[in-house]
């Protein structure tokens, strides 16, 4: 479990380090909401967002940080802790 306030910072310097087909899942303390980013090579992310809406978004690393900014401000208003770990695959 990380800080939601030093979330995304640690969240771009994990998915740096992802493989390919490889990703990070991030849950609110419940497992209610969340998001997956998987990693398609080529400096490619694939986002899937579920709980309060649910989209499915691809985009390169240089939008990734404003684009995870503004989904952890939508799916984790008032959380103060976010699950973090590592998934292998698609879902």
């Amino acid at each position: 479990m990380i800080d939601a306030a030093s979330a995304l910072t640690t969240i771009l310097t994990k998915t740096k380090k992802l493989t390919v087909d490889t990703g990070l899942e991030l849950l609110t303390y419940k497992r209610d909401r969340g998001l997956r980013i998987w990693y398609n090579g080529k400096d490619m992310y694939t986002i899937k967002e579920f709980g309060f809406e649910y989209n499915v978004i691809e985009t390169n690393f240089n939008d990734l940080k404003k684009l995870i900014k503004t989904l952890l401000k939508r799916e984790f208003p008032r959380s103060k802790k976010i699950r973090v770990r590592e998934i292998q695959g698609w879902d």
